[in-house]
């Protein structure tokens, strides 16, 4: 089957939420698939649903009908402890908000998941600094997340993410809380680590200049994914 070619696919998803005594139909029938290397930006109005399309594809929450798969793996009947592994060890997130744990160093929040998938401490350690050091922050290794600036936090985020290396990231509006500077420095950092690492990735943003940067774009329309050109504006 094609789709086990995929690093990244959905077919036929579909996902309704109740409102009141009404459905609301955010994803009818969606498919979207994403190749090994490639980076995807995703961009659409506020409230179409680009956050459920992230937690679906990442496993964080279940279709309604259709099915996610992920290193051609079709994850829809699987046990919800495999579905953790699989989230763990296929699958990178980064948020708009960087959720870095307050009381540990940057380096430490980046050893954390490598711990947990069973590398050692001296292993884990080693990876850390080298994604500090490929995201310029190496400097700010020992320092806790309340004493980096937005973007230095942004930065040990997307370095979390990808410590396991994973085989697809999930962005979702990673610079949205940076000012435009900020913004475009990390997005360049987080697309030449991407690149760099054959990762793919596929990123939600409002920003149609960091998205045309991308190998291509989708939006999302009456709960279709659809290829989306960022030189044109996206109706609602």
């Amino acid at each position: 089957m094609a789709n086990k070619n995929k690093v990244l696919a959905l077919t036929g998803i579909e996902r309704h939420y109740g409102q009141g005594e009404t459905t609301l139909s955010i994803l009818k029938e969606a498919n979207f698939s994403l190749e090994a290397g490639e980076t995807v930006a995703l961009v659409a109005p506020s409230g179409t649903g680009k956050s459920t399309l992230l937690h679906l594809a990442g496993l964080l929450e279940h279709p309604d009908a259709g099915e996610v798969w992920i290193g051609g793996t079709a994850c829809g009947g699987l046990p919800d402890e495999k579905r953790t592994a699989i989230r763990r060890n296929s699958v990178g997130f980064v948020y708009q908000f960087h959720h870095l744990l307050p009381e540990f160093s940057a380096l430490e929040n980046i050893m954390m998941p490598q711990l947990i998938a069973g590398l050692s401490m001296k292993e884990a350690s080693e990876r850390a600094r080298q994604l500090l050091d490929y995201m310029r922050i190496g400097h700010r290794a020992d320092h806790r997340p309340a004493e980096l600036s937005g973007g230095e936090q942004q930065r040990v985020a997307i370095a979390r993410a990808v410590a396991n290396a994973p085989l697809v990231l999930l962005a979702d509006e990673p610079t949205g809380n940076l000012d435009p500077e900020t913004a475009s420095y990390v997005f360049s950092a987080l697309e030449a680590l991407v690149r760099q690492s054959g990762l793919s990735a596929l990123i939600a943003t409002h920003n149609h200049d960091l998205a045309s940067r991308m190998d291509r774009c989708v939006t999302l329309r009456e709960g279709k994914i659809i290829d989306y050109d960022p030189r044109k504006p996206v109706q609602p």
